[in-house]
């Protein structure tokens, strides 16, 4: 049992760290923390899974950028909206987030998720590909903000939706107005906006003559 305490002691300790020093700098979250974002926050129920993409709307047939993904906590829940006909392509930096991801895919038997190991700013998206994209408490970790922006603003189809998701637990949480900024410098256009200072989701669109 003192063991077992020890351990979880640590494991604390180390989140807190890693808390406080990801307010300093741009760190991703470690992937032997991902269990504190597979999860959907209970203070926050504007940061759900099933609300997030509630508002986004996805149908069958779509096919929908999970950016950043983490663990895939928004990735099996879109691929099973969109359906087999449609496509989640889920995008992160790490293996071993990507590696869980693919666990609950495979757990769910879903075959319609491309998993692809990049960071922002490596031409790895395409142009024109996507219907929507999801960026969710993921934007602050980003180095160049305005850079991956405007990557995923190139990836959208016109008329294309970006599903921006900050919420204020998350140590690299970017304000309403800071979101609105970014997006503006490369032209997407506000569409909707959703939730509170807490937790809030604006939709960002990509003008259809863009």
């Amino acid at each position: 049992m003192s063991l077992l305490f020890v351990a979880i002691a640590l494991a604390v300790v180390a989140t807190v760290v890693w808390l406080i020093a990801s307010r300093r700098q741009s760190l991703p979250c470690p992937v032997w923390l991902r269990w504190c974002v597979e999860l959907d926050n209970p203070f926050a129920k504007n940061n759900r899974a099933a609300v997030i993409l509630d508002h986004l709307e996805l149908q069958p047939g779509m096919t929908v950028l999970d950016f950043d993904c983490g663990p895939g906590r928004l990735t099996v829940p879109a691929a099973q909206r969109v359906g087999p006909a449609g496509r989640v392509v889920s995008v992160d930096l790490q293996a071993g987030m990507l590696a869980r991801a693919k666990e609950k895919a495979q757990a769910a038997n879903l075959s319609n998720i491309e998993f692809v190991q990049a960071g922002a700013g490596e031409g790895k998206l395409g142009r024109g590909r996507f219907d929507r994209a999801l960026l969710v408490t993921v934007l602050g970790e980003i180095p160049d903000r305005a850079g991956a922006l405007k990557e995923i603003f190139d990836a959208l189809k016109p008329g294309g939706v970006l599903s921006v998701t900050e919420t204020l637990f998350d140590p690299h949480y970017q304000s309403r107005q800071t979101v609105s900024r970014l997006a503006g410098e490369v032209r997407f256009r506000e569409r909707g906006y959703f939730g509170n200072r807490l937790a809030y989701t604006v939709h960002l669109e990509k003008p259809t003559n863009g």
